[in-house]
């Protein structure tokens, strides 16, 4: 028996009582309070927080159109993807490989990694980190946009190099590493 079977096998303890100070969240991707994040030349909507899950996970929608998506990275925690619309070109420890409509991907922890939209036409990918933080690091390296079907704005070259330093800066504390010189 592998050690995975062997975790699975194990009497687990019991369930805790259910907290009544958890609420239901509830995530409609057009809400007016929901946050729009400009970041990789796509648009973002954070969905769910950690802090609205517990600490557990967060949900980010990721409006990705053509010729986006980030830089080769790494981190330390679990990243899924569910491609809902469009497709991307995926590369995983080096490899590409296609994700369509309908595939869904997981990043293990530490794995570099990066994606891009060559398709010509948009992609819309659903994306689970846990435990959570990502949403986080977003929320401070984007800009803010108005809706999920906003236009990112086109950074000048200038202010590309900025962005890239804010981002390298502040990827340790999100337990990000950017693997580009």
């Amino acid at each position: 028996m592998t050690a995975q079977a062997q975790t699975h096998a194990q009497p687990s303890p019991a369930i805790p009582a259910d907290n009544p100070d958890r609420k239901l969240a509830v995530a409609d991707p057009n809400s007016p309070n929901s946050r729009f994040i400009a970041i990789a030349g796509g648009v973002y909507t954070i969905l769910l927080t950690g802090e609205e899950t517990g600490g557990r996970y967060c949900l980010i929608e990721m409006q990705v159109p053509p010729n986006a998506g980030p830089p080769p990275h790494r981190h330390d925690f679990e990243e899924m993807f569910t491609v809902l619309e469009g497709e991307i070109d995926l590369t995983f420890r080096g490899t590409m490989q296609k994700a369509t409509a309908g595939v869904t991907v997981n990043i293990p922890a530490n794995a570099p990694h990066a994606f891009k939209n060559n398709s010509g036409a948009p992609a819309r990918l659903l994306c689970m980190c846990t435990p959570p933080g990502q949403e986080l690091f977003f929320m401070e390296i984007g800009v803010p946009v108005a809706s999920r079907s906003a236009v990112a704005p086109k950074l000048s070259p200038e202010e590309q190099v900025e962005t890239l330093k804010k981002i390298k800066a502040l990827a340790p504390k999100y337990r990000t590493e950017l693997l580009v010189p």
